[in-house]
């Protein structure tokens, strides 16, 4: 119970969504015209004074504020990280302590497979806003599809139980007796009829989700090419990109992570946060290799730095970073685009028109702002594959700027 944390979020009135009414505890303040909502979260992790929480995306979705409740009482305003997965429902906060504060106590989690039909299993949350509850039932299936909010999902498995989550549920924890975490309470589905069916997204969900909030390209725009199973210590080496520089390094899926640059990489949090500090982005990592130690080295890259080498690689463009003058004549954010420098004859850009001067602002649908995904979409891409970039072009009268026309492109990958 000390790992599961309350959660009250307010937002406008017009942004409240119908299954948040129907997950969540909703009421109106009279005051502000706000709704606000309950919920429940779970602690994952804390590295000095920060921790950090996961819930689902539905209960923190619009918030224009986020409170985080301790089971001791204590309330800290939360900050939602720009890492979410909407698919997954699933959100990370983070909250910071006092120097004085009381460290807190973080979730054990199951094996990612330790699931036993039949099994006994307590839903730990904040139903109704009453505070830290439980309630105890079986794993009733193990492979079950529902609905999230009014959007089918698209992947299967989540948790079923007859454990009972109630309004404000959501976010919280379900756990095994030995008090692992093997699921995030998510969903009620009622009918008229009938006692309704409870669900739980299952830990192996949360820990592949966990790879994707805490990997180097989400968290620091850093390119490493390899995915890390946290759940369980020590970290595990679960994906390797080809090419990538984890895979230069030696990096293999299976190996176990032990230290980065002579320090202990006890958790997702400490692995990222050292990885990052390391000077000239380039890091030793001490590994696990069927029984043998081995000291690797890695050099990342920035993911501008990447994107800027996939464009002249594969489609023979030349970008350069917009400067905030040139961003601001164009009424753009510097980090909203790439701007084309130089087309190479022959190439790609060139037979499909493009030229110096125009902007690049999104990969196959992802923001070139949100290069964690812009990178993948085009990096992934081989000889002879299409890919669609988005642009805009700066219409001028008399030299100055006077709007930007927006267009899209299919190019052919050399």
């Amino acid at each position: 119970m000390p790992s599961v944390v309350n959660i009250a979020t307010s937002r406008p009135e017009n942004l409240i969504e119908t299954f948040n009414r129907r997950f969540s505890n909703v009421f109106s303040d009279p005051r502000t015209g706000e709704k606000r909502e309950i919920g429940s979260g779970v602690i994952i992790e804390q590295v000095g004074n920060e921790v950090f929480i996961l819930t689902n995306f539905h209960v923190v979705n619009g918030a224009t504020r986020i409170q985080v409740q301790l089971w001791d009482g204590r309330i800290y305003e939360a900050e939602r990280l720009r890492w979410i997965i909407m698919q997954k429902d699933l959100a990370l906060l983070k909250i910071k302590l006092a120097p004085k504060d009381a460290p807190v106590k973080r979730i054990q989690f199951a094996k990612d497979d330790d699931l036993l039909l039949g099994e006994t299993v307590i839903a730990v949350g904040n139903p109704y806003g009453f505070g830290g509850s439980v309630s105890r039932g079986i794993l009733s299936s193990k492979n079950r599809r529902t609905m999230s909010g009014n959007a089918p999902l698209n992947y299967a498995d989540w948790l079923q139980t007859d454990a009972d989550i109630n309004p404000g549920n959501s976010g919280g924890a379900l756990i095994n007796l030995q008090g692992e975490l093997i699921g995030i309470n998510v969903a009620t589905y009622e009918e008229e009829s009938g006692t309704g069916l409870r669900f739980a997204i299952p830990v192996k969900q949360v820990s592949s989700a966990l790879s994707d909030f805490f990997s180097l390209e989400y968290a620091s725009s850093l390119w490493l090419g390899a995915k890390f199973s946290g759940t369980q210590l020590p970290l595990t080496v679960r994906y390797v990109q080809p090419g990538s520089p984890a895979d230069r390094a030696g990096l293999r899926e299976g190996q176990q992570v032990l230290a980065v640059n002579g320090v202990a990489a006890d958790g997702l949090v400490k692995f990222s946060s050292l990885v990052t500090s390391s000077a000239d982005r380039r890091v030793s990592i001490t590994v696990m290799d069927s029984g043998k130690k081995r000291e690797l080295q890695a050099d990342l890259i920035t993911l501008v730095d990447l994107i800027r080498f996939l464009f002249q690689s594969k489609l023979g463009l030349k970008t350069e970073e917009l400067t905030h003058e040139t961003a601001a004549g164009l009424t753009l954010n510097p980090n909203q685009g790439l701007l084309i420098s130089e087309v190479e004859s022959n190439s790609p850009a060139q037979t499909a028109g493009l030229r110096p001067g125009i902007v690049l602002v999104a990969i196959e649908g992802n923001p070139i702002a949100g290069l964690a995904n812009a990178a993948p979409a085009l990096g992934n891409k081989k000889a002879g594959e299409r890919v669609n970039l988005s642009f805009l072009i700066p219409q001028t009268v008399n030299g100055s700027v006077v709007g930007l026309q927006q267009g899209t492109v299919a190019l052919t990958v050399r």
